[in-house]
């Protein structure tokens, strides 16, 4: 007795080949993998790496800014703003778009100011010439020791990149001196994929940033207390691989 079976299947998502197997059509299989860019510097993305694949979700956020450092004198006060926060961008691109070889970037948070030295940029993030989010400035040092009313704006968060969907980075706040004893340092920007460092009344260096991309929060000086600035939340790239 011979046994005859069959299969059926979905003609929108299967196909049988010459040979009788039955496979899945290409570009239908839906997300197989994600890779994660977290290191700051340049890398490089195969497409050949992965035979089955059809196309790319890319998310790209850009580093954030530092902010600076302060060393007011003695019975004075320097508030400083915080850094601002990185920009995001995203886009889906076809395999037939990619090149045998793209790069990708991750951009670094921006260095900690000393002494009473401006924070650093963060560093621009991208994947090839597709998807590129720009980095959040620096947080300023323009505001002088002293013991007068004064201010000392933040600073704006960077303009949109290039992708699909792309948006710049949030603006630090601005830094406030009261007295020679009393103060506000600025808090960071945020970040698409990050919150910035929290401002501060009290006595010290510039504060951390959570997740990818946001700026540092701004140091604040008392009485001769030398802090130093904040660094800023580092990038990262995304790629999500599709069949």
């Amino acid at each position: 007795m011979i046994l005859i079976s069959a299969v059926c299947a979905c003609g929108d998502y299967f196909t049988v080949s010459r040979d009788g197997e039955l496979c899945l059509i290409p570009g239908m299989q839906g997300l197989r993998a994600t890779l994660h860019y977290k290191t700051p510097g340049n890398h490089q993305f195969r497409p050949g790496d992965y035979p089955w694949l059809a196309r790319v979700r890319v998310r790209v956020q850009a580093g954030g800014g530092g902010s600076a450092g302060a060393d007011a004198d003695a019975s004075q006060t320097i508030a400083r703003p915080g850094g601002a926060g990185g920009g995001y961008s995203e886009a889906l691109i076809a395999l037939a778009d990619l090149g045998t070889t793209e790069s990708v970037v991750v951009g670094a948070g921006g260095t900690a100011g000393g002494a009473n030295a401006a924070g650093g940029p963060g560093g621009t993030s991208s994947f090839g010439g597709f998807v590129v989010a720009n980095g959040g400035d620096g947080g300023t040092a323009n505001m002088d020791s002293g013991v007068a009313i004064t201010t000392s704006s933040g600073v704006a968060g960077p303009l949109a990149g290039t992708g699909e969907v792309n948006m710049g980075g949030g603006a630090s706040g601005t830094a406030l001196r009261l007295s020679g004893t009393n103060g506000y340092a600025g808090f960071g920007g945020d970040s698409f994929m990050g919150t910035g460092g929290l401002g501060r009344s009290t006595a010290g260096p510039g504060t951390s940033t959570r997740g990818y991309g946001a700026g540092a929060g701004g140091a604040l000086s008392l009485n001769g207390s030398a802090e130093a600035g904040g660094t800023g939340g580092n990038g990262i790239v995304i790629v999500e691989l599709y069949g």
